[in-house]
């Protein structure tokens, strides 16, 4: 692919280069811009978004899950002012729509049955991951000139290869704002998050709700407690090597049922013990010292990320104390905001999980097929924002505390 040329603002000359792996940028580089409230560290740092940081990005890269053959081929951009990174981007390009969860599968093929090509295009996000996060990564103190060299840089290369499209998805509000300024379309979406209201406990959380849904909540805990094993939280060392054999059975197991092949190698999970088990928040449901069912949780500064689940048995209950319950105890005793438990599930709402907006920006070569996307996402954007009001208004807390949340 052809790399883009220089980029120039007001000021000086910023120069954008894409890379074929994230290894030719170095962890230094990379983190300073990815996770900057983590020093740049690379290991053991708690990053604000733990995704976007070179030892997951280049785990996901080293394992083999993406690069070539798996349809994610690594471009990840650069911007370069006087000879320092001042930006960088996870961008890849792709051969499909798979492991994205900002669904274009129906533009691919009004645009191929026009006569287009729409793959390969351009992906800037996280591979696998429906988290909202930074995606175009800047230093401190670079964030407007440097977010508009990424944007820029990554139209570029589109336009001189002749691909599609551009995605850039699960970006931050703030992102989108910019993107739209320079002239991407804003595109909305919804996933169901819990937010902690400084409870001091479960019970405390619980008091929030109605009656009814409180009630609920301790009859679904109740009985997934009480399917004949123990349920355990374990991160860092607590981890150990035999514990990623059960995720990587559940893994597959689940995988297989929802997207047909799983996305992550069994390798990554090696990597994840040797690299990645501090950033980890492995829930597990066992039976003696084996495990029946798992949920992995990925921690930052100020949320819980819940991303695989997966089960050797079925138990009543327990994909809900494993994945939703368990990990709003964490965030309560932690400390942290929020919990994210990733996309789609309207069944998340009962359990306290409410629904908020997520954005991604999109640019299209062809300016026809663009204006009538355009058009799409407007009618779409509305469509989610009333469909937020609505369930909103259906969620579990007492009107009181229903008032807050809106």
């Amino acid at each position: 692919m052809t790399e883009p040329e220089p980029e120039t603002t007001s000021e000086t000359e910023i120069i954008i280069r894409a890379y074929d792996s994230i290894a030719e940028i170095g962890p230094e580089a990379w983190d300073a811009c990815a996770c900057p409230e983590a020093n740049g560290a690379t290991e053991g740092a708690l990053a604000e978004d733990p995704f976007t940081t070179y030892r997951f990005l280049r785990a996901l890269e080293e394992s083999g899950s993406v690069g070539p053959g798996s349809g994610w081929q690594g471009q990840y951009l650069t911007a370069e002012r006087e000879g320092q990174i001042i930006g960088c981007a996870p961008l890849y390009a792709k051969s499909h729509s798979q492991g994205e969860y900002i669904f274009d599968h129906n533009w691919a093929h009004a645009y191929e049955r026009a006569g287009g090509r729409y793959y390969p295009k351009l992906q800037m996000a996280v591979p696998f991951t429906p988290v909202t996060g930074r995606r175009l990564l800047v230093r401190p103190a670079f964030e407007d000139m440097g977010r508009a060299a990424l944007v820029q840089g990554a139209v570029g290369l589109g336009e001189r290869n002749g691909l599609s499209s551009l995605h850039i998805t699960f970006c931050s509000a703030e992102e989108a704002d910019d993107a739209t300024e320079l002239g991407l379309m804003p595109r909305t979406s919804q996933q169901f998050h819990w937010v902690n209201e400084n409870y001091s406990n479960f019970d405390a959380f619980l008091a929030a709700l109605s009656a009814r849904k409180r009630k609920n909540i301790r009859k679904e805990r109740a009985r997934a407690q009480g399917f004949g094993g123990e349920i355990v939280q374990l991160t860092g060392d607590q981890i150990q090597p035999h514990h990623w054999d059960a995720v990587w059975e559940f893994y597959q197991d689940t995988g297989a049922r929802k997207w047909g092949t799983p996305y992550l190698t069994r390798r990554f999970f090696d990597l994840a013990q040797e690299r990645l088990r501090d950033d980890i928040l492995l829930i597990l449901a066992l039976d003696g010292d084996r495990p029946v069912a798992g949920a992995v949780n990925w921690i930052g500064a100020s949320a819980l990320y819940g991303r695989y689940w997966g089960c050797s048995e079925d138990h009543p209950c327990l994909h809900f104390e494993l994945c939703y319950y368990q990990a709003i105890d964490y965030a309560i005793a932690h400390g942290l905001a929020r919990v994210e438990a990733g996309a789609q599930g309207e069944h998340k709402l009962a359990r306290g999980y409410l629904p908020v907006a997520t954005h991604s920006m999109h640019w299209l070569r062809d300016p026809g097929f663009s204006d009538a996307v355009a058009d799409y996402l407007r009618a779409e954007a509305r469509a989610v924002e009333d469909d937020i009001d609505i369930l909103t208004s259906y969620g579990p807390f007492r009107k009181s505390n229903m008032e807050d949340h809106q």
